[in-house]
């Protein structure tokens, strides 16, 4: 059970990510800013 719970959250997470940006770029750009805000808060 929580073995689907962790596959649908990760197919929808991929899902999301990939709506959200159309580029392989975008998608480094997202981490990149998401990193920069961890080492900021840290």
């Amino acid at each position: 059970m929580i073995k689907k719970i962790l596959i649908s959250t990760g197919l929808a997470a991929m899902l999301l990510g990939t709506a959200a940006c159309n580029t392989v770029r975008g998608v480094g750009d997202d981490l990149q800013s998401a990193a920069d805000a961890v080492d900021e808060e840290t």
